[in-house]
């Protein structure tokens, strides 16, 4: 008998876990500076599905392999890097329409799969993998749950960025990244 249980506790999982989350607040800041929901939107899966699938399949393994401690320092400087990235401006602010082709994707691409190191959702994606099979049902649903939590931030964001304060949004997610990676280098990941 075919079931769909992983397929459904997954993506039902993710998808709270995701509400508030810091990936949401960087999909409305991509959505905003892009303008281009499409490839952000294909980014935000991209990245997910690679995310997510290398948690399904290592997550485990890597926490046996590395200490708590290298763990929670790894995850605190990751966090750390992102905060100061993401309060230094774009240099294509000023440029307007000259941004690169494939911009909006890449840069969603290589900011999410890195935003979701650590994450409550991957770790979720690991535990779910260690309860559920089949392994392809628990990260297709992990995904969809994040884009069932993240595409509606990128289509409102691309549509009312003309009102949005980008510096005060930038200054604000830093904030969060920097408050993340502070909570991480006290308290561990776990």
């Amino acid at each position: 008998m075919f079931s769909l249980q992983a397929l459904l506790v997954s993506t039902g999982t993710v998808a709270l876990a995701e509400i508030g989350d810091k990936t949401q607040l960087l999909a409305l800041l991509l959505a905003a500076r892009y303008r281009k929901p499409w490839p952000i939107a294909l980014g935000i899966l991209v990245a997910t599905l690679i995310n997510h699938a290398v948690s399904a399949w290592f997550g485990a393994e890597l926490s046996q392999w590395l200490s708590p401690t290298a763990l929670r320092w790894g995850v605190a400087v990751s966090f750390l890097a992102v905060a100061l990235w993401t309060l230094k401006p774009d240099h294509l602010d000023d440029e307007g329409d000259r941004l690169p082709r494939h911009g909006a994707f890449v840069a969603t691409t290589v900011a999410f799969f890195l935003a979701e190191i650590g994450d409550k959702t991957q770790i979720a994606t690991v535990l779910l993998a260690t309860k559920y099979d089949p392994l392809w049902q628990v990260i297709a649903g992990t995904t969809i749950g994040m884009l069932l939590a993240n595409l509606p931030v990128v289509w409102l964001g691309h549509r009312f960025a003309d009102r949005l304060p980008l510096k005060l949004a930038r200054g604000m997610a830093a904030t969060v990244f920097l408050s993340i990676a502070a909570w991480v280098a006290w308290n561990g990941v776990t």
